[in-house]
């Protein structure tokens, strides 16, 4: 499902939007453009998804269970990812089921 969000015409945002799906990219636009809500929508989606990334490094010290915990988690953090940056090229807000509940808490 698309969001409607106020975005700023530019390369320049499309950029720092893509930078929030690349892993610890992600907290440069949230950082210094919190007031593009564009950007910042992404930022938050990119930051949930670094930390699932960070979370499954640590899943790997379960034994029995961390290896495959870790290893689906990649797989599907760099599905999700793609998608992201799909939206944005598109110029899209799409809210990517799962993360934007948590990415809206935050």
């Amino acid at each position: 499902m698309a969001q409607s969000l106020k975005r700023k015409k530019g390369a320049r945002g499309q950029i720092l939007a893509l930078f929030s799906y690349l892993s610890i990219l992600c907290l440069v636009p949230l950082m210094f453009h919190r007031d593009d809500e564009y950007i910042y929508f992404h930022a938050r989606q990119g930051l949930v998804l670094w930390i699932w990334g960070v979370l499954a490094i640590f899943g790997l010290y379960l034994p029995v269970v961390g290896g495959f915990f870790f290893s689906v988690s990649v797989v599907l953090i760099s599905v999700v990812s793609l998608i992201g940056v799909v939206s944005v090229l598109l110029g899209k807000a799409w809210r990517l089921p799962g993360l934007s509940l948590v990415a809206d808490q935050l």
